[in-house]
C-alpha cells in the first residue's frame, strides 16, 4: 500500500476507483466498501485507493470535543494495509480542507489532483464545506468531470442490524464487546507500553501489567473482561480491568491486565489486548479477600473460555 500523506506533492495521474471517508474502526462495513473497489478495479483496470482524514474533523470544528476513536492512526493505517488498498491518502484536516466546498472538493481534489474515474461512497456520507457535498452533487457533475459514482446501502450484520463506527462506540461503552466484534469483523484491540502502577496486584496474587492509554482510544465500558494477551508475539489468556480500583480507594482510570501463566518482566515492553467477553461491571468490594474470592471465579472463566 502507497500512503501518501501530502497531497501537494502527489503528481502521479493513474485512473482511480476511491472512496473517502474517516475509516474508523475499519469495520464489516468498510470492508464491503473495500471490496467493492477491488472489484470494480479488476474489471475496469484502475487503482483501488482510499482518501482518510487525520485528525478526525470533529476535533478540528470542536477542539473540545471528547471524541475517542477506535482505532489510533497506527492501527488504521496496519488494518487498511491488510484490506489490501492499492494507495491510501492520508490528508491533514487543515484550514484549507476545512474550507473546500463539496463542488470544489470534487473538482480539484477528486479530478484534477487523484483522476478519480469511479467513485463509491457509503450510505450517508457527506462532505465539504457546511456539508455541501453528498451522492446526488457526485451525480450532477460525473457526466461533465467524466466520472461514475454508485453509493453503497448501509452494511447490515447477521442481526439485521446496521454497522457503522458510532454503533461500535456505543457497544463499547456498554461493555458489549460481542456485538462490537461482530461488526467489526475482529476483536477491539489496545495496544499500549507497560508503565508502572501501584502494584497491589502482586501483593494479592493477581500481578497486573499496566498499559499507558492512548488519549484519543477508545476505552470499553469500566468493568472487568476476558482478553488476549500478545507479549512478544506469544499469545496468552489474560484478564483485564479498566476502572479506578474502587476497593482501594483509587481515583485514576487504570487498564490493568492480568496475564494467566505468565511471570515475566515487561515494564517498557509494548503488548497488544484483544478483548473477548464482558465478565462484569467495576465493583467495590467490602474487602480485599471478597475482591480475591471475585478474582478467582474470573480466572476459572477465563480458563476454561473458548478462545477459538
Amino acid at each position: 500500500m502507497k500512503l501518501i500523506e501530502d497531497l501537494n506533492f502527489y503528481h502521479e495521474k493513474s485512473p482511480k476507483v476511491l472512496s473517502l471517508g474517516m475509516f474508523d474502526g475499519v469495520h464489516l462495513g468498510h470492508i464491503s466498501i473495500i471490496n467493492q473497489l477491488k472489484d470494480k478495479a479488476k474489471k475496469n483496470n484502475l487503482e483501488t485507493s482510499l482518501l482518510t482524514f487525520w485528525p478526525h474533523p470533529r476535533k478540528i470544528f470542536n477542539p473540545n470535543d471528547d471524541l475517542k476513536l477506535l482505532n489510533n492512526l497506527e492501527e488504521k493505517l496496519f488494518l487498511l494495509k491488510q484490506a489490501g488498498i492499492d494507495s491510501l491518502f492520508l490528508q491533514k484536516f487543515d484550514e484549507h480542507f476545512r474550507n473546500l466546498t463539496g463542488e470544489e472538493f470534487i473538482r480539484e481534489i477528486l479530478i484534477k489532483k487523484l483522476n478519480v474515474k469511479h467513485i463509491i461512497i457509503g450510505h450517508d456520507h457527506v462532505f465539504g464545506k457546511n456539508k455541501s457535498g453528498n451522492f446526488e452533487l457526485l451525480q450532477k457533475l460525473s457526466s461533465e468531470l467524466d466520472f461514475t459514482v454508485e453509493q453503497l446501502q448501509a452494511i447490515k450484520n447477521e442481526d439485521d442490524f446496521n454497522i457503522s463506527s458510532t454503533k461500535i462506540r456505543n457497544c463499547l461503552g456498554n461493555g458489549n464487546i460481542v456485538g462490537a466484534n461482530k461488526m467489526l469483523g475482529y476483536s477491539y484491540t489496545l495496544s499500549g507500553k507497560i508503565i508502572d502502577g501501584k502494584k497491589l496486584g502482586r501483593t494479592i496474587g493477581y500481578p497486573t501489567a499496566n498499559l499507558e492509554i492512548d488519549e484519543l482510544k477508545l476505552l470499553p465500558k469500566k468493568g472487568a473482561y476476558i482478553v488476549e494477551v500478545f507479549v512478544k508475539d506469544q499469545f496468552y489468556k489474560g484478564m483485564m480491568s479498566i476502572g479506578t480500583n474502587p476497593t482501594v480507594n483509587g481515583d485514576k482510570l487504570t487498564a490493568e491486565v492480568y496475564i494467566l501463566d505468565f511471570n515475566q518482566d515487561i515494564y517498557g515492553e509494548v503488548i497488544t489486548v484483544k478483548f473477548r467477553y464482558f465478565l462484569h461491571e467495576e465493583i467495590k468490594f467490602e474487602s480485599l479477600e471478597k475482591l480475591i474470592e471475585r478474582l478467582d471465579e474470573d480466572k476459572i472463566l477465563t480458563e476454561n473460555f473458548n478462545f477459538s
